[in-house]
């Protein structure tokens, strides 16, 4: 039996419409609007992925206690135009299964399939409430942008979490409610007026939408959404036929009736009460005193411009901790910890008192930049990705006290600047 919609989730969030043919409407849509923009190729990825650090980092996001899996099954959950030739790419050892409705996107995939002769790569047109036709289990599902847009998005998520292997991760990313606030006034102002998805009209929206208070809720998203002056971009945002946005305890309650347990925020910082400026706030004790689900519910209404929800999750009946990366104990020692490549370590104008600055180029919020002292700057050169905790501390000199390392060290995997590899034996 299909699991029930929470009558607590937003139905009238954006273009929402009830009633059959939903989904043809949503194809249809896409078939005239891809997106994301399609890419003539993907010479960046290939750049990217020469340091094998950034599959390690990824492969440790999933799966911190193991070691990247050889051969997985990786399936693609509306791959839109290209993200599934980036992960074919990217994963070249992978058996990459994408699936998605428009024949549009699967159109622009095939090409960049074919300009890089991508044989790991498989695509079908193909629903995701219908994904169990393959007759396949994944170690890895993809499913970004997508699930908030389908008519019941429970029935999408379970029909997923069926093809997920026992062991397998899922990262996925749906809409934020409270940051698109600005988003879902002018979805009703362009349901009042009748705003069509056309060439001319969609011009004629970026100009109103330019032309706006900066002061408006959408004025923050258009500065932030670097494709908005992209029509089907702003099609996609604002003419969706539909479209919902989810709370984190809806999301929470969400993925728990789909047989689902939560693992992690895909970037974790902004959610958390010890990063940020929220760290030094006078409720900040009371924030550290709830249960991680409540900080997290807690965190998005101080933050209050959240417009997505990134995560990885995992079977509810997995063995073991859905999140495994705990610093009470001792387990820590053993640990590896592996700088992120996508992180900046900034030496000039830094604060006084401080040696550098660390940023994580995904975060959007100024504030999650996490300045360090001469001692830390020691310990973060000493991450290599190949010593332990306990063999940093060991070999390099001056680094102090082991609580201060360790302090440290689990401070800079909470502001997303490392993964774990906890895969050693103590």
């Amino acid at each position: 039996m299909p699991p029930r919609p929470n009558p607590s989730l937003p139905r009238m969030r954006g273009r929402v419409r009830e009633g059959a043919g939903r989904g043809d409407a949503v194809r249809a849509f896409y078939e005239s609007h891809p997106y994301p923009a399609p890419l003539g190729d993907l010479d960046r990825h290939i750049e990217l992925y020469h340091n094998p650090d950034r599959r390690r980092a990824w492969s440790l996001l999933l799966w911190p206690t193991e070691k990247p899996r050889a051969n997985r099954e990786i399936l693609i959950a509306g791959c839109g135009t290209s993200q599934a030739a980036i992960h074919a790419l990217r994963e070249p050892n992978a058996h990459v299964t994408a699936i998605d409705i428009s024949e549009t996107s699967l159109r622009h995939t095939r090409e960049l399939q074919c300009k890089y002769g991508l044989q790991n790569l498989n695509l079908h047109r193909l629903a995701i409430e219908e994904v169990g036709k393959l007759g396949r289990m994944f170690d890895q599902i993809v499913c970004t942008g997508v699930l908030h847009h389908l008519p019941n998005p429970d029935i999408g998520l379970a029909s997923l979490r069926s093809v997920l292997a026992p062991n397998g991760a899922m990262h996925g990313m749906v809409y934020a409610a409270y940051g698109r606030a600005g988003i879902y006034m002018m979805q009703e102002y362009c349901r009042l007026l009748g705003v069509d998805a056309t060439e001319a009209e969609l011009r004629d929206l970026g100009t109103v939408i330019g032309a706006l208070s900066a002061d408006h809720p959408i004025a923050g998203v258009a500065r932030r959404t670097k494709d908005f002056t992209y029509p089907d971009a702003l099609a996609d945002a604002l003419l969706h036929p539909q479209d919902r946005a989810y709370t984190v305890p809806q999301l929470y309650a969400w993925l728990e009736r789909c047989g689902l347990a939560f693992g992690r925020w895909y970037e974790q910082a902004p959610y958390l009460p010890q990063c940020g400026a929220i760290a030094s706030m006078p409720h900040a004790a009371r924030l550290a005193a709830l249960s991680p689900p409540l900080q997290h519910a807690a965190v998005e209404l101080l933050r209050g411009t959240i417009t997505r929800h990134s995560f990885i999750a995992y079977r509810g009946e997995r063995m073991g901790a859905s999140q495994p990366i705990n610093f009470d104990g001792d387990d820590w020692r053993s640990w590896v910890p592996l700088r992120l490549p996508w992180t900046l370590c900034i030496r000039d104008r830094v604060p006084p008192g401080f040696a550098a600055v660390l940023i994580n180029r995904t975060h959007t919020y100024p504030d999650l930049a996490l300045p360090i002292d001469a001692a830390q700057e020691r310990i973060f050169i000493a991450i290599d990705g190949k010593r332990s905790i306990n063999e940093i501390l060991r070999d390099a000199a001056g680094l102090g006290a082991d609580e201060q390392t360790r302090s440290f060290i689990e401070k800079l995997w909470q502001y997303d600047q490392i993964v774990i590899d906890a895969t050693r034996p103590r």
